[in-house]
C-alpha cells in the first residue's frame, strides 16, 4: 500500500495539481498530473465523490486506485504530484479496466 510519503494530504495540495496540472480523461477516472519543484517522492492523492456510490464503494475504488498506483511506483517520475478523480462508472469498472485507465494516463505524462 501506499505509504504516508507517496501521498497528498492537504486540501491546498489537492487543489494545487487540480489547477496547475495535464489532465488526462479516461472511461473511468480523470488523472491530473502536475510536475512539482522538489525532488521528493511521487505523491498520489484520490478524489471519489458520493456521486461514485455508498460508503463501501467508494472505499472499494479507493483501495483499488491505491493498489495500481503502488504497481506503478517506479514508472512515475520522482517528485510529480498525482490526482486521480474516479468517475461513477467506476464503481461497476473492473480491476483490469481501472488498471488500463491509470495506466494509460500515467505512461502518457512520462512520454
Amino acid at each position: 500500500m501506499l505509504g504516508r510519503r507517496n501521498r497528498l494530504t492537504r486540501g491546498a495540495e489537492y487543489k494545487a495539481v487540480v489547477r496547475r496540472g495535464r489532465r488526462c480523461a479516461g472511461a473511468h477516472t480523470v488523472t491530473y498530473v502536475n510536475r512539482a519543484v522538489t525532488d521528493g517522492p511521487a505523491r498520489f492523492g484520490f478524489i471519489v465523490s458520493r456521486q461514485v456510490g455508498g460508503a463501501v464503494v467508494r472505499n472499494t475504488v479507493r483501495r483499488r486506485l491505491k493498489a495500481l498506483c503502488f504497481e506503478s511506483l517506479d514508472s512515475v517520475a520522482p517528485g510529480d504530484d498525482i490526482v486521480i478523480r474516479a468517475l461513477p462508472s467506476a464503481a461497476s469498472a473492473s480491476f483490469a479496466d481501472l488498471r488500463s485507465d491509470v495506466e494509460k494516463c500515467l505512461t502518457r505524462r512520462t512520454r
